[in-house]
C-alpha cells in the first residue's frame, strides 16, 4: 500500500495553549486508521489540524505526497480530504438536499454533482426520504448520515471522521457503524476515524493510535490493540 497521510512531529493547539506534542503518524491507501483516547487529549484538533482549520506550530504534514502544511481548509478538501466533524455541524435551517449539495461546492466536484447524489441517497436511502426536510428535525442519527453523505459528496479520496458515535443511542451507534464500514466497501476509501467509543474504533480498524495528553502513546493493529491489557484496563472497563 502506498502512504497517503503523513503527519511528521506536528505540535498545534490554541493561542498559547499546545494541545499537540511532536505528534507523527501515517495512513496508508485502502486502510482503515483509528485515533482513539479519553476526551479532551488532542483527539479533535489532530483532524482540524490536518484540514487546515488549525495550523501547527511545528512539523509537516503531506497528503499524496504533497505538502499540505498550512493551506486553507478549502484547499485541502481539493486534494481529496474531506472531514466529518465532531456532531456533524449541519446547516439546521436547509433541507437535507441543500446540504447534500454544499459538499460538491469545489469547482472540481460540482459537475459531478447529480451522479453524487444519487450515488449517496443510495447509500442512505432514508436521505431521499427526507431531502426536503429541515436538517434540524432530523434525528440524531439522520444527522450524522446526512453529514457523512456531504462529505461523500466532495467525492474525497480519504474520509475523516470525528466522534461519529456522539450523542447517539447503542442502536443507532452500531447502525451508523455499519453504514460506514457499508461506505468503505463500497467507495474503496480511506478512513482515518477519530472516536471516543474504542471497542468499535479497534474493531474496525486496521490500525490504530492511541494518545494521551497531546501525545502518541501506542500504535498498532486494532485487534492487537483491543487485545492489549493496558487499553482494556484504561478504556474497556476490563
Amino acid at each position: 500500500m502506498s502512504r497517503l497521510l503523513t503527519v511528521e512531529n506536528v505540535s498545534s493547539g490554541y493561542g498559547l495553549t499546545k494541545v499537540l506534542r511532536d505528534v507523527s503518524m501515517h495512513v496508508d491507501t485502502g486502510e482503515v486508521v483509528s485515533v482513539v483516547g479519553a476526551n479532551g487529549v488532542g483527539k479533535s484538533t489532530l483532524l482540524r489540524t490536518i484540514t487546515g482549520l488549525v495550523h501547527p506550530t511545528e512539523g509537516q504534514i503531506a497528503f499524496d505526497g504533497v505538502k499540505i502544511t498550512g493551506m486553507p481548509a478549502h484547499t485541502v478538501v481539493s486534494h481529496g480530504l474531506a472531514m466529518v466533524p465532531e456532531g456533524g455541524r449541519l446547516f439546521p435551517f436547509m433541507t437535507v438536499l441543500e446540504n447534500l449539495q454544499l459538499g460538491a461546492f469545489n469547482p472540481h466536484t460540482r459537475e459531478d454533482e447529480p451522479q453524487s447524489l444519487d450515488e449517496v441517497m443510495e447509500l442512505f436511502p432514508i436521505l431521499r426520504e427526507r431531502r426536503k426536510q429541515l436538517a434540524g428535525s432530523l434525528s440524531g442519527g439522520e444527522r450524522q448520515m446526512c453529514a457523512i453523505a456531504r462529505a461523500l459528496m466532495s467525492r474525497p479520496r480519504m474520509l475523516m471522521l470525528d466522534e461519529p458515535s456522539l450523542g447517539l443511542s447503542p442502536v443507532m451507534l452500531e447502525k451508523v457503524f455499519d453504514l460506514i464500514r457499508t461506505v468503505v466497501a463500497s467507495r474503496d476509501l480511506t478512513i482515518l476515524l477519530i472516536e471516543q467509543n474504542v471497542a468499535d474504533a479497534l474493531d474496525m480498524a486496521n490500525r490504530a493510535y492511541v494518545i494521551e495528553g497531546g501525545v502518541i502513546v501506542k500504535t498498532g493493529q486494532g485487534k492487537a490493540l483491543l487485545d492489549d491489557p493496558d487499553i482494556q484496563r484504561a478504556y474497556l472497563g476490563l
